[in-house]
């Protein structure tokens, strides 16, 4: 039985390149809208926080600061 014309080296070398070629550019398109969800999640989470602030009458500055004697409370109970 024919199966046909066999590929040379060249056409397959070729086939691989383009292959490649393709992935890449695939995975590039991935990268970008993996990076504008990390962005969205992060506007998201900035909101959330910006909310809070907010409402609970908090400067940036004020709740900066209770998050350090927070943070630096936790530190000295692990210490």
């Amino acid at each position: 039985m024919a199966r046909g014309q066999r590929k040379s080296i060249d056409e397959k070398i070729q086939q691989k390149q383009e292959l490649i070629s393709s992935i890449e550019t695939r995975l590039e398109h991935e990268r970008k809208e993996l990076e504008e969800l990390l962005n969205e999640k992060q506007q998201q989470e900035i909101k959330i926080l910006n909310d809070f602030l907010k409402t609970s009458g908090l400067s940036v500055y004020e709740a900066t600061e209770v998050l350090q004697q927070y943070v630096a409370g936790q530190y000295e109970a692990t210490a």
